[in-house]
């Protein structure tokens, strides 16, 4: 196994932010890449600082990736299989071999549970079909919006939509058809009515991909988010999180200051000696 200081899994803003800062740090850095990162559906951010005219999700990882290149990062498309931790070490089991570090942090992000229809990841690129209020809700004020969800949180979720827009309706899972167009949404309800939104948000929860984690020994809270320290480790000694799998605001500004928090605090774990560099 090839020895690394520390070993970042996943390849999403949190992960490529974590690896800048720690290869300016002059340290030996791999980047774990399992596949297309969440940030990657957003059609463009108008929240993320810096990009003031805004950044598609797609066009800000390239810049990210580009970023932890330049100072030596290595990205290796992998998706890790296990993750155990023994002496101070952890071994990160990939296909066809493996690495070992002192320090791993994870940046695996969360799963998003999506209805089944027709056109959906072009309906999410192009804007019509949205995920998340707090991103983008500022650009609908006063549009036609479909939450589509049961339970407190589709309740949630519409109660803030309908500080920007008064044409919001929450539609339930069962009974209802959805049609995805090119630029806006029809919905027939069961007793026939047909109702057409220039938005489908989906309050329909998300998990955390925290099972490497919880492999270890990590604990999580009551919806399977990882817990962490002021410094983001969690319960396991050298393991740190950060990102949308850690619990709080999901956020690619919030996973990029969690980057930078839990990179220097490997840093500055390394450099101390609690573990070997």
């Amino acid at each position: 196994m090839a020895d690394y200081d520390v070993v970042v899994v996943g390849a999403g803003p949190a992960g490529l932010a974590a690896a800048t800062y720690l290869a300016r740090f002059r340290r030996r850095v791999l980047v774990m890449d399992g596949g297309p990162s969440r940030a990657d559906w957003i059609p463009e951010s108008h929240n993320t600082p810096g990009f003031p005219g805004g950044v598609g999700g797609h066009e800000l990882l390239r810049r990210m990736r580009e970023q932890a290149l330049r100072f030596e990062v290595e990205i290796r498309a992998a998706l890790v299989e296990g993750l155990t931790h023994r002496d101070g070490r952890f071994a990160v089991s990939v296909p066809g071999g493996g690495v070992e570090a002192p320090a791993v942090l994870l940046a695996t992000g969360v799963l998003d549970r999506l209805p089944a229809l027709d056109g959906l990841d072009a309906a999410i690129h192009a804007s019509v079909v949205r995920m998340c209020p707090i991103c983008d809700a500022y650009e609908a004020i006063g549009k036609r919006i479909a939450v589509l969800g049961d339970g407190d949180l589709a309740e949630r979720e519409a109660a803030f939509l309908r500080t920007y827009s008064d044409q919001v309706t929450a539609i339930g899972e069962a009974g209802s058809s959805l049609t995805l167009g090119p630029d806006t949404v029809t919905c027939v309800s069961p007793d026939g009515v047909v109702r057409t939104f220039d938005h489908l948000y989906l309050a329909l929860g998300c998990k955390a991909q925290s099972a490497l984690a919880v492999g270890c020994g990590a604990r999580t809270d009551k919806v399977g988010d990882l817990i962490v320290d002021a410094h983001q480790m969690t319960s396991v000694d050298g393991l740190y999180a950060a990102g949308d799998v850690v619990r709080g605001l999901n956020q690619i500004a919030v996973a990029a200051g969690e980057a930078a928090i839990a990179a220097t605090a490997i840093h500055n774990r390394l450099r101390k000696g609690n573990a070997s560099a």
